[in-house]
């Protein structure tokens, strides 16, 4: 059994559609979500799922093993990141090399690092009047968006699109190819 976590911020329509890819896969088990907010909509998201979460905080994730531990004692195979906006700490990333991958919402290396996330990259792409954009799937290293590229799919852009048909446009790449190439990850 292939065991995944999925660490997320807000939403969470990534962890849905990662949720449901796997929800009848007797290979691949959604083990927990992980979030740094109490709010987050990706909690209630993991329970119509019946996937347990866990809540953290800064405390937890960088002055603790806290969060290492919890990763640890699932034996979980992958660290998937779906909109997830802090660092990943070193113990963790040690813990589990090649082994905790993001989607970024552009095309790395551009677009990428802090503060780029969200409506920030598509206003980005769009004032620099780029014609494409897309996803970056990659590995998560001790930098915002700097680990190894593993998937990259793009998408035109026509030149009257906003920032918010862009994110559009790229949020339905981000659902059709991340769970794919978790998948492909996997086995």
């Amino acid at each position: 059994m292939n065991k995944v976590a999925i660490i997320a911020s807000g939403s969470g329509s990534n962890a849905q559609k990662i949720m449901e890819y796997f929800s009848d896969n007797v290979e691949v088990e959604v083990s927990i979500v992980l979030t740094n907010n109490p709010e987050a909509f990706v909690i209630q998201r993991a329970d119509n799922f019946e996937i347990p979460t866990m809540v953290f905080d800064k405390k937890d994730l960088y002055d603790s093993d806290i969060v290492l531990n919890q990763l640890l004692k699932l034996n979980i195979n992958l660290i998937v990141l779906a909109g997830f906006l802090w660092l990943i700490p070193e113990n963790i990333i040690e813990a589990f090399p090649n082994k905790i991958i993001n989607i970024h919402p552009a095309l790395l290396p551009k677009y990428g690092g802090k503060g780029m996330h969200g409506l920030n990259v598509h206003k980005a792409v769009r004032e620099a009047q780029e014609t494409e954009t897309g996803i970056t799937i990659h590995y998560v290293n001790k930098d915002y968006d700097e680990g190894d590229i593993i998937h990259q799919v793009k998408c035109k852009i026509d030149q009257q699109d906003s920032p918010e048909i862009i994110a559009y446009k790229v949020r339905k790449l981000e659902h059709q190819y991340f769970p794919k190439t978790i998948e492909k990850l996997l086995f």
